[in-house]
């Protein structure tokens, strides 16, 4: 089959709407459950090529959330600790998270308000630890290059049958031309095949401290293929071998370092013993326990926590948790490596991250205030690479 109908493009009111290959060659995807949209399919193409090329570069199963043409959450699959899993709300899963499953426990679990609806990618055969956890999740579909029998029966039961299920051809290679239409006019352009796994890439070290520990060096590279697949602008926060902050499609690049920073300042706060505690009522949702964390981190907790409200959420008051404690707890945060699509500017990114506990940073250079830039990572010691690669993504 070379040719699937959809309901409908971007918009109900775009129709008809379709995707098909126009070289007559077989679609490289095949649907095993439900019935896959316009924004499905863009997500789901955009996500497995992220994961393939996390897999490649690291060499660990990999997993993407999008939403939107844009991830919300990639990781690779590291395990995963006690306060990851209770933060992430997969320590009660009953089944051992297998590799694949710890990086969507992860992809999922860093910035949980934005995946909420989200399309998952995986890189590897997906198992019943996996399945288990996309279950209990609101989520549109799934693409990987397989899944097991009873994680397949899982996932057909998922939504009354109707949970988008995507099998790719792992093997598929894209023409290196690719083409897009905009107002009738056809874009042409050779596909974005940087190599961003090449070990020489971080060589250029403007700054003092130029050290970069191996796991720096993997978790820099998993923020530029993130990035990759991100809408421009971009930045993206990554430690322990996932994004835990990602600031996409903003016009201003201080504008996607704050998002992405304050989404970072966020996974970090969650771990808070007071976050951890908290007293959420018996059979409280899913999103609605998500939505609850969000509000009593931020500024607005007293929309959680004032008389009349807090007896929807919680079975006693909590105790507040005070900007100062916030500022204190997010200060033990170290060792975050931020990547950027695009050079940064002005030295104003780096204060940024720096509150964020960013320690290494990875950036294409070539801003006429690189000078500004690296003054300030020496500022704080942060090691800066330039990597002379724009990845402007659209």
């Amino acid at each position: 089959m070379n040719e699937l109908a959809l309901k409908y493009g971007c918009n109900p009111n775009q129709k008809p709407a379709r995707i098909y290959m126009d070289n007559g060659t077989a679609l490289p995807i095949e649907v095993l459950g439900g019935r896959p949209g316009y924004i499905n399919f863009l997500d789901a193409l955009n996500g497995w090529q992220l994961v393939r090329e996390l897999k490649a570069a690291t060499g660990l199963p990999a997993a993407t959330s999008f939403k939107h043409v844009s991830p919300a959450g990639a990781a690779v699959g590291e395990p995963l600790n006690e306060t990851l899993q209770k933060i992430y709300f997969c320590d009660d899963l009953g089944e051992p998270l297998t590799p694949i499953a710890s990086a969507y426990a992860r992809a999922r679990g860093a910035d949980r308000m934005s995946s909420y609806g989200d399309f998952i990618a995986l890189s590897d055969e997906c198992d019943k630890a996996t399945a288990l956890l996309i279950k209990r999740e609101v989520s549109d579909g799934v693409i990987a290059p397989g899944f097991t029998p009873e994680a397949l029966e899982i996932l057909q039961a998922k939504r009354k049958g109707t949970y988008c299920i995507l099998q790719v051809d792992p093997h598929y290679v894209p023409d290196p031309i690719e083409r897009k239409q905009v107002f009738g006019v056809t874009f042409e352009q050779g596909r974005n095949e940087v190599d961003l796994s090449d070990p020489h890439l971080f060589d250029q070290r403007p700054t003092k401290n130029k050290e970069l520990p191996a796991a720096a060096v993997r978790d820099l590279t998993i923020a530029l293929i993130t990035l990759k697949y991100t809408q421009s602008n971009s930045v993206c926060y990554v430690k322990d071998g996932q994004a835990i902050g990602i600031g996409a499609g903003q016009q201003s690049r201080i504008h996607c370092t704050r998002l992405a920073g304050t989404k970072a300042d966020i996974w970090w706060l969650r771990q808070h013993p007071k976050v951890m505690s908290l007293p959420f009522v018996p059979g409280i949702r899913r999103a609605d326990r998500d939505n609850t964390i969000d509000i009593y981190i931020s500024e607005d907790a007293d929309d959680v926590l004032a008389e009349g409200a807090w007896q929807q959420f919680f079975t006693e008051r909590p105790a507040p948790l005070t900007a100062e404690e916030k500022r204190a707890w997010i200060a033990q945060n170290t060792g975050v490596a931020l990547g950027s699509d695009a050079f940064f500017p002005f030295g104003d990114n780096i204060e940024r991250a720096h509150r964020s506990g960013v320690s290494y940073v990875a950036q294409a250079g070539g801003s006429l205030r690189d000078d500004h830039v690296i003054e300030t990572c020496d500022k704080y010691n942060i090691a800066m690479a330039f990597t002379g690669v724009r990845l402007f993504h659209h």
